[in-house]
């Protein structure tokens, strides 16, 4: 079996593959950097209350954008699982053609993103629109070449910027407002976060839409812990939350290792 892991500023994401079909998914808290044992012992348990024997994992991949996370996770796998991870960076085989000044600075969960949406939807012009910490927006051309994309402050990272940087607005739930006009101030901080994120991603959309695709309409891919919250509002024409375990997996497939035990 699988394991794959999403090293997020927020949280570490993670899935145990059976085939292609993500079995089980966890998010664990990233605020407090785990050490080695921590993880490792956290892994053995959420295994084992799944039944699942932490020897059948045969393989690990990794996309991290965490520095300080990545020894921790790795090491746990190689002390712990007794296999070596394959981390998603420079130099492992992605399939796509990394068309950026410096491909060593494309997040490693962007790539990941990339990876599973080129193999899902091939011979497309992608956008692919991960909305986590930070909202990401990747172009895909139908060739496969990633060209680079834009980064905006994700919904909750505004939210805690409202409520650190003035003194009377409270932190809010981030959810889907009924309209755009509110009537108390978390009615008008809502507001904003979510009709402001949806005008700022077609405001990007359609800059995208001329620079990269020749005014081509590419298919609009969302992902990350947001995307679920715009179902309604016609902004993706796909939505597929755990995108980039998907491209983690292409990622082992197509580098895989010597032998599959081995520290």
């Amino acid at each position: 079996m699988l394991l794959c892991f999403d090293i997020g500023n927020t949280d570490i994401y993670g899935g145990v593959f059976d085939g292609d079909r993500v079995r089980y998914e966890f998010r664990k808290s990233n605020q407090a950097r785990p050490s080695v044992d921590e993880f490792g012992v956290f892994l053995l348990h959420w295994l084992q209350a799944r039944q699942i024997d932490p020897k059948s994992i045969d393989a690990v991949g990794i996309a991290s954008v965490v520095p300080d996370s990545l020894p921790s996770v790795a090491g746990a796998c190689r002390e712990y699982l007794q296999v070596k991870p394959l981390v998603l960076e420079a130099g492992v085989r992605t399939g796509l053609k990394i068309q950026v000044h410096d491909p060593r600075e494309v997040g490693a969960d962007r790539i990941a993103n990339a990876i599973a949406a080129v193999q899902m939807f091939p011979d497309r012009d992608l956008l692919v629109v991960d909305m986590g910490t930070a909202t990401t927006v990747c172009a895909i051309t139908r060739d496969k070449a990633y060209l680079g994309g834009v980064i905006i402050a994700g919904m909750r990272l505004c939210m805690n910027a409202l409520g650190k940087g003035t003194a009377k607005l409270p932190l809010v739930d981030i959810i889907r407002p009924k309209q755009a006009l509110g009537k108390t101030t978390i009615d008008n901080i809502q507001s904003g976060l979510y009709f402001g994120h949806i005008g700022t991603l077609k405001e990007i959309f359609e800059r995208l839409r001329q620079e990269a695709f020749d005014g081509r309409e590419p298919l609009i891919v969302g992902t990350g812990g947001f995307s679920r919250l715009f179902r309604e509002e016609n902004l993706f024409d796909e939505i597929i939350p755990g995108l980039v375990l998907q491209g983690l997996r292409l990622a082992v497939e197509m580098n895989p290792a010597p032998h599959p035990h081995h520290s």
